[in-house]
């Protein structure tokens, strides 16, 4: 069985963690199709969104600890030399590919789980599902980006909370803390997650590219820099054969067809 699946349909790519009978725990097969996926349909023109998910009830449990104690047993540097080979570059494709990225989450979302979810764009969680960082229960502490995106999805104080005392948590308390998620019936984060991927497929793929990378760089610039930032990248938007069509489509009272150039 492949731990890694990727399906293709028009322009939306599926990449499912497929390992149920583990809970799409990560084990290193896991790990490297993952990371060698996300890298392949990031630099696919073809594919202009993509969908990140989990094969069974559950989206990801995080390592698999049977696999870590195995390489605790050849010292903590072979054990975690997986962070740098792994879950950095995992994150860092799901973070910054220059296309939306919507995670369809059921079941448990749990460590890296939880990071690989929050470093995507947008979120489709089961009513039903929990989330934990979990670190803290093992005696470690975050990977997988949640130093980072965790504080800014639900402020210093919630994340501190969160990492320390690794309390499990559902959809309906992360959307009030400010995790943002489209919150849906057990077994329809999929569908749903698909959906809204199809629609931003269908949209002007440069232009959310670049919207991306503003988002990300406006943490480490100030007003005046990112004033800059977005000039540049307007006028680099603003040469797409999509802006030029749907200005035209515009004034012609039309509705714009993108074609992700």
């Amino acid at each position: 069985m492949e731990p890694v699946l990727v399906e293709r349909h028009d322009a939306v790519a599926t990449v499912t963690i497929n390992r149920p009978e583990r809970r799409n725990s990560l084990n290193a097969a896991v790990k490297d199709a993952l990371r060698d996926a996300l890298a392949e349909v990031g630099a696919d023109a073809g594919v202009r969104a993509v969908v990140l998910t989990g094969a069974g009830d559950h989206f990801c449990v995080g390592q698999d600890l049977k696999e870590h104690a195995e390489g605790l047993g050849a010292g903590a540097a072979t054990a975690f030399a997986t962070v740098a080979d792994h879950y950095a570059p995992i994150v860092r494709s799901l973070a910054a590919m220059p296309k939306p990225v919507v995670a369809a989450v059921e079941g448990s979302c749990v460590g890296a789980g939880l990071g690989f979810a929050l470093a995507c764009d947008l979120r489709v969680v089961a009513s039903n599902a929990v989330l934990a960082t979990a670190f803290s229960s093992i005696g470690l502490t975050c990977d997988s980006g949640l130093a980072h995106t965790l504080p800014r999805a639900v402020g210093d104080a919630r994340a501190r909370r969160l990492v320390l005392l690794g309390e499990s948590f559902g959809p309906a308390q992360a959307v009030e803390w400010g995790i943002d998620a489209d919150v849906v019936e057990p077994g329809r984060a999929l569908a749903v997650a698909t959906s809204l991927a199809q629609r931003l497929a269908s949209g002007p793929t440069a232009a959310y590219a670049e919207s991306k990378r503003l988002l990300a760089e406006s943490w480490s610039r100030g007003l005046d820099a990112t004033l800059d930032a977005e000039g540049a990248a307007q006028t680099r938007a603003g040469s797409t054969e999509d802006h030029a069509a749907a200005v035209a489509a515009f004034l012609s009272k039309e509705r714009p067809v993108f074609a992700g150039r």
